[in-house]
Parts: structure tokens; sequence; C-alpha cells
């Protein structure tokens, strides 16, 4: 007999909503959104804000998922599901969105801005099917660490040149992008790097939040 369930049977799309880890990641969702929004409107300050709070969030609501007990099998897939299409926009299409942005929308950026998306959906669609290597090994850089080590270059967007800037921006993309997809092992950050994530979520948005009312 086939376990398919039917229609009545079948949860609703919103009923995963409710679900407090795929509530975080939703949060999460909205930072990225954020953070797009103020990379076309060339404000790279409150758009690393965005970024750097779309990471804290990423990393929580696994942390939160953990924690609960009696979620379902169908909340634990949805929630991976959720998490792996928001890691795209998050640290696939934001990122790719911040070089457009920054390089004035120019043709010579869409090579980049195309391979850190297709790095990052290839990097994802490997792990969704193949998981970790080892119990706490990935293949390849893993994608939110994407947005922490843009959030983190951009510090010295103002300090040095915009003629340097801008091509080590590109520099940063596409090596993060080639780090992805590259066959080598990196290390699932876990247990106390989760303070240090939170240290440095704060840390940046204070960084960045000041540089906004400096400049206003």
């Amino acid at each position: 007999m086939s376990s398919t369930p039917t229609p009545q049977q079948m949860p609703t799309i919103l009923s995963f909503a409710k679900d407090l880890p795929n509530i975080c990641s939703l949060a999460g969702l909205f930072c990225a959104v954020l953070a797009i929004y103020f990379a076309i409107l060339e404000n790279f300050s409150a758009a690393m804000i965005g970024l750097v709070w779309a990471v804290f969030f990423d990393w929580n609501d696994g942390k939160i998922a953990r924690k609960m007990k009696g979620r379902t099998d169908n909340q634990r897939s949805f929630g991976g599901q959720l998490d792996s299409l928001i890691d795209i926009v998050s640290f696939g299409i934001c990122p790719a969105i911040v070089l457009l942005s920054y390089g004035g929308f120019s043709p010579w950026f869409l090579p980049g801005a195309f391979c850190i998306v297709a790095a990052g959906v290839l990097r994802l669609s490997h792990f969704n099917v193949f998981g970790l290597v080892e119990e706490s090994t990935y293949r390849g850089l893993a994608i939110d660490n994407n947005g922490i080590v843009l959030t983190l270059f951009f510090v010295l967007d103002g300090l040095i040149s915009s003629l340097v800037f801008i091509p080590l921006l590109y520099v940063v993309v596409m090596g993060l992008a080639i780090a992805n997809v590259a066959p080598m092992r990196t290390p699932k950050l876990e247990g106390g790097w989760y303070h240090v994530i939170t240290a440095y979520t704060f840390v940046l948005t204070i960084i960045f939040g000041w540089r906004l009312f400096s400049n206003s």
C-alpha cells in the first residue's frame, strides 16, 4: 500500500510557519532581504548589518531545532529544506547583489555574481544529497561563511581607496565561490563557536551602526 498522504492528511504550508526554528529561519531571510534592499540603495553599512544578522539567525535555527522536543519528521525535513533555500538567498544572492551594486551594476561584475550564486546552489545541492563527509566535517566551505567573510571584509570599506577595494571585493567573492565547491574538507563550527558568532554579530553591528550614525 502507498504511504503517500492524502490531501486531507497533508499539512498546510503555513502550518510550518508556526514552528519556532522555521520562524528563526524566516527572520534570517528578512534580514537578508533588508541587506539586498540596502545594497541596491548603495547603503553598504546597513546592508552589512542585515547580512551579519542573517548569519546570526542561520546559526540559531539549528540550535533551537536541536533543543526542541517532539518535532515530527515532517517538521525536521521541512525545516532542513527551508534553511537550505534561505541560505541561497542570504549567502549566494545577497553577496551577488552586493558585488553588482558596489560595481555600479557594470556587466563586468556579472561573472562574479553568477559564480557566487552558482557555487552556492551546487554546494547546497551536494550537501542535501550527501551530507557531511564525517560527523563534523563539510566538503567545501559552508555557505554561511560567505556572510561572515564578506561582512568582515566590508570593515575596510572607506578605510582604503575604492580603486583598491573594488578589485579586492571581486577577488574575495570569487575566492568564496571557489572555496564553496572545492574538494577540501572544512570543520563544522559548533559548540563554543556559537558564542564567537554572537559576539561577532554585535561587534559588527556596532561598527556599521556607528558608520551609519556618523554619516547621517
